[in-house]
Formats: C-alpha cells, sequence, structure tokens
C-alpha cells in the first residue's frame, strides 16, 4: 500500500469490502485501537452497510482491551499493545462478543512519539479473524506523519479483507 491513501480510495475499499461481505452473506465486526474508529467510518459511509457491519470496539486503553474483548492483562504485559498476539486475541474477542463471522482488529504506533528501536512509529499489527479457520496476523511499517500512517492502516486492513475473501489467500 503506498503512502498516499485518499478518502476516493478509502470509499472505494470500503464499498467493495462491503459487496464482497453482503455477497458471501458474512458479518463484520471491528476491533480498533490506533485508527480510533476510522475503520468503522469507512464501512458505515457506505450506504446500507448495516447489512454486513453491526458491531466496531475502540479499544485504545489497554483496560478497553482486557474490559470490552477478553485480551488477557498478562499478554498485555508480556508482549505489549503492539503486537501480533494481542490484535489476534483482539480480533477473537471482537468476533466472539459480536457473533460476527469475520473480524478485524488494528493495533499501532501513529505517532509522532512513542515509538521504539523494536516498535518504532508506524509500526502497526493486524488481525483477521474468521470462524473456523486460522487467525491471520502480520505487521506492516508504515511511513509518514500520524494522518498518513493511520489512512494507510484502514486501507490495509480493507484492502487485505478482499484479498482474503476473494480467495486471494485461503487463511480466512
Amino acid at each position: 500500500m503506498g503512502q498516499q491513501v485518499d478518502d476516493v480510495l478509502l470509499e472505494r475499499l470500503a464499498g467493495e469490502a462491503g459487496q464482497a461481505l453482503a455477497a458471501s452473506g458474512l458479518q463484520l465486526a471491528l476491533a480498533e485501537s490506533c485508527t480510533g474508529g476510522w475503520i468503522a467510518k469507512a464501512i458505515t459511509d457506505v450506504a446500507g452497510s448495516s447489512a454486513w457491519f453491526g458491531y466496531g470496539v475502540v479499544s485504545y486503553s489497554n483496560q478497553a482491551k482486557i474490559n470490552l474483548l477478553d485480551v488477557p492483562s498478562a499478554l498485555l504485559d508480556e508482549v505489549g499493545a503492539v503486537s501480533e498476539p494481542v490484535v489476534q486475541a483482539m480480533a477473537e474477542g471482537v468476533r466472539s462478543r459480536s457473533g460476527a463471522d469475520v473480524a478485524i482488529a488494528v493495533s499501532g504506533i501513529a505517532g509522532p512519539g512513542g515509538g521504539s528501536v523494536q516498535k518504532p512509529v508506524g509500526t502497526v499489527c493486524f488481525a483477521w479473524s474468521r470462524e473456523g479457520s486460522a487467525c491471520l496476523v502480520e505487521t506492516q511499517l508504515f511511513a509518514g506523519n500520524r494522518e498518513t500512517i493511520r489512512r494507510q492502516t484502514v486501507a490495509h486492513a480493507l484492502q487485505r479483507l478482499l484479498d482474503l475473501l476473494a480467495g486471494l489467500d485461503d487463511t480466512i
């Protein structure tokens, strides 16, 4: 995903995701940290999205991840919020709690501060979960300012969902 992500691209990706989910009869749920609900905003900008989306959680704090998504506090203490095990737990937690078929979770460091040598600004962890399938997790490193990193995160989450729903990756 390139550094430049505009509203037109986000609108297109959300619309295509909606078409794919509706065609498959699947419900989507979201667990967002660094994007603060931006994926849900893109999704709900699509007219008729209530047919395939009904549940999103902004779990910005660790306590929200624990209370709302059943992320174990010991896991957060061990690996930190920006990690593949935590986003996997977030995705599985929101999918389980919502009853959705598919879930996306994101957690990252959008900056300008908060980064480290091990997890620099722009580090974002993703998870896509589907009932009965292995959870797909991955980490990306995006460049740019806070808004640019967050836009790239939303676009990547939606593009990867489209790829997975289209069968380009049989993980979910």
